[in-house]
């Protein structure tokens, strides 16, 4: 299904939904994609509550059998080699988000997703962030209407305790991945959780 697929899988800081998207980096590389793993700094340096960024590191190597990119020299030739066929971020905090609506690219995550953009290739986002319906909405608005930018679909996960809280359907990064290739956002975007 994903024979082939070259795709830079880009993991930042909503460290409680990483293990999660580790199952699906997973399901990729068993489907024949190449994954190039990139790590924002919070992901690279901090231990938490769900694990120590070391654990972290070893089961994406044991995954992927590469070293995650972790700085932007590493990721800088990803636009002019064009070197993916997609980026996926995923999990996507609200403030690496807030970076990719406002163009400010001071991470290797932004800087791959920027790269990638120049190249007028597909980046698909799988969001994860407590700020989402709230501080994060006008971001938001602006990622889904930004050109070559797809959504892993996403809702509430807990209206009652946390009513600005938003994240991705994980298991619909596959499907996603795929409409995004046909540079087609799968629908719907809005989903229950």
């Amino acid at each position: 299904m994903f024979t082939g697929l070259q795709i830079g899988f880009a993991i930042t800081g909503s460290h409680c939904t990483v293990n999660e998207v580790l199952s699906v980096m997973q399901i990729l590389v068993d489907g024949g994609a190449i994954i190039t793993p990139i790590f924002s700094p919070a992901v690279r340096d901090t231990d938490t509550r769900f694990g120590k960024a070391e654990d972290v590191r070893s089961k994406v190597v044991a995954i992927t059998g590469k070293e995650p990119l972790t700085t932007m020299v590493e990721v800088e030739p990803i636009g002019p080699q064009k070197l993916f066929d997609l980026v996926l971020v995923a999990p996507c905090t609200g403030n690496t988000m807030a970076k990719l609506a406002q163009g400010i690219t001071d991470t290797c995550v932004t800087m791959a997703c920027k790269a990638q953009l120049r190249n007028n290739r597909p980046v698909v986002i799988a969001i994860s962030t407590n700020d989402g319906l709230s501080a994060n909405a006008r971001n938001l608005a602006v990622l889904l209407n930004k050109k070559n930018v797809y959504f892993v679909p996403f809702g509430q996960d807990a209206p009652e305790m946390k009513q600005a809280s938003l994240v991705a359907k994980m298991n619909l990064i596959p499907e996603t991945l795929m409409g995004a290739m046909e540079q087609r956002q799968i629908q719907p975007v809005l989903v229950t959780i």
